[in-house]
């Protein structure tokens, strides 16, 4: 098994890579298919092209701007080209076109609010964040159709690819790889046989894909982003957008700590930096799907402690992200990332345990006590629901990252003060937490139907 921590680790815009970053490429993938197998006299007048979002992408696409990703999409944009963009003044433009120029051939009318249609009854079987694109004529006829699953962490699947996977993910044969390990239990195995560390053996694999300096130049590039998303957090004040009326509060956290840094503590400096980063992705600026937009905060968090506070070079947080990547790739081959799919113990859960085992790494942990870091992170986010206010990833999102980064602090601690050997194995914790969350009722899996999101009070 293999998914190259590139991949994993992916550059983009909020509020969230299952209901943004997924549909933006469900919808530029579809726009491409029709630009590249219609000429311009196949699209008549009266052609029409319709979005419809099933399950947790309907209830809750309009808090996590997924309308909006669509039109994008649509209109030839992809997340990593919108960080800088002026999203506003852009979307109100694309809106007043009213028309999709997909080819310089080939234009086709069409209009978000009649387009895109928010079906609240429907959830496919197959994964509950479901979009069903289709191109008809002007008699009713279906010209092309496709329908694609977001699976959490910005990947999709078409129908046909999620029927024919063992996980709903796309990834390359272990014998493609020299450690293609598939399991935690493999994992370590592996690296008994070889003598190597876990990031090393997820490095080699990466090689069989390209060569060093692109890989370290591709690491490099995602610290350098979540350190900007860090960065620009902490420099940021005022109301975040949605209609909650939530403040932003990492600035003036951190202002406080660097005030009186000797009354900080690590508690508190992890808060406000993955809180910084989760404010950005509520605002829907950049950030990085670590492994998602609604865990992002995590992981920047504990590597910007380690670079801020154990002054760790280029070479650990390299080793980080490595270790981290082969924690987050064994989980979501054996379960799944997506709040949509398990609830948030498979968001910020999956991130605290990748967090933890690249902690425990740069900190020199034995490969097994890696693997005891990633488990006790992940054991003790097992059950947490996905029920955010108004569908929005503000409350209790942000505040959720500073507390799993946290949590991964507090497991690396643990598990680098022991021995390595301990009860239940990481395998066993990301079986429960699969299903945890196929027994988990669906109001408490990013649908807003129940939980914080049905409990908020007027006074």
């Amino acid at each position: 098994m293999f998914i190259s921590t590139l991949d994993l680790f992916k550059i983009g815009i909020g509020p969230s890579s299952s209901h943004t970053i997924g549909p933006m490429v469900a919808a530029y993938t579809f726009g491409q298919r029709i630009a590249s197998s219609f000429q311009a006299q196949d699209i008549t007048p009266g052609t029409r092209l319709q979005c419809t979002l099933t399950g947790s992408l309907a209830l809750t696409g309009i808090g996590h701007g997924t309308d909006r990703a669509i039109l994008l999409g649509l209109h030839g944009y992809q997340p990593a080209q919108l960080i800088d963009c002026d999203l506003t003044g852009l979307l109100l433009e694309l809106k007043q076109r009213r028309v999709l120029q997909l080819s310089e051939t080939i234009s086709i009318a069409f209009s978000p609010q009649e387009n895109i249609i928010f079906n609240r009854e429907l959830t496919l079987a197959e994964h509950p964040n479901g979009m069903i694109f289709t191109l008809g004529d002007i008699n009713g006829s279906t010209l092309l159709a496709e329908t694609y699953f977001s699976i959490g962490g910005g990947f999709i699947n078409t129908l046909e690819e999620i029927k024919h996977l063992s996980a709903p993910l796309k990834m390359q044969a272990s014998d493609a790889c020299p450690y293609g390990f598939d399991s935690g239990q493999t994992m370590l195995a592996m690296a008994q046989h070889s003598g190597l560390s876990i990031a090393a053996m997820k490095q080699h694999n990466e090689l069989v894909h390209r060569n060093q300096a692109s890989l370290d130049a591709g690491l490099d590039s995602i610290i350098s982003a979540m350190h900007t998303c860090v960065k620009k957090g902490l420099a940021a004040s005022g109301i975040l957008p949605g209609g909650l009326q939530i403040q932003r509060r990492a600035a003036e956290l951190h202002q406080q700590l660097v005030a009186n840094p000797d009354k900080a503590n690590t508690t508190e400096w992890l808060c406000a930096y993955a809180m910084a980063v989760n404010e950005e992705n509520a605002a829907g600026h950049m950030v990085v799907t670590a492994p998602t937009n609604g865990a992002a905060g995590v992981i920047p968090a504990i590597t910007y402690y380690l670079r801020l506070h154990e002054a760790a070079g280029d070479r650990p947080l390299r080793e980080f992200l490595l270790t981290a990547a082969a924690i987050g790739g064994i989980i979501k081959h054996r379960s799944s990332i997506s709040g949509a799919e398990v609830g948030c113990q498979g968001e910020v859960g999956s991130a605290a345990a990748m967090a933890a085992a690249g902690l425990c790494a740069v900190w020199g942990g034995s490969a097994r006590q890696i693997e005891n870091a990633a488990e006790i992170a992940l054991e003790h986010h097992l059950g947490m629901t996905c029920d955010p206010v108004q569908g929005l990833v503000q409350v209790p999102c942000i505040e959720r990252n500073g507390f799993g980064a946290v949590k991964a602090f507090t497991a690396a601690s643990l598990a680098i003060r022991g021995s390595g050997k301990h009860f239940m194995p990481l395998d066993g914790c990301i079986a429960a937490m699969k299903q945890t969350g196929q027994e988990m009722s669906v109001k408490y899996k990013e649908t807003s139907l129940g939980g914080l999101a049905v409990s908020l009070t007027e006074c």
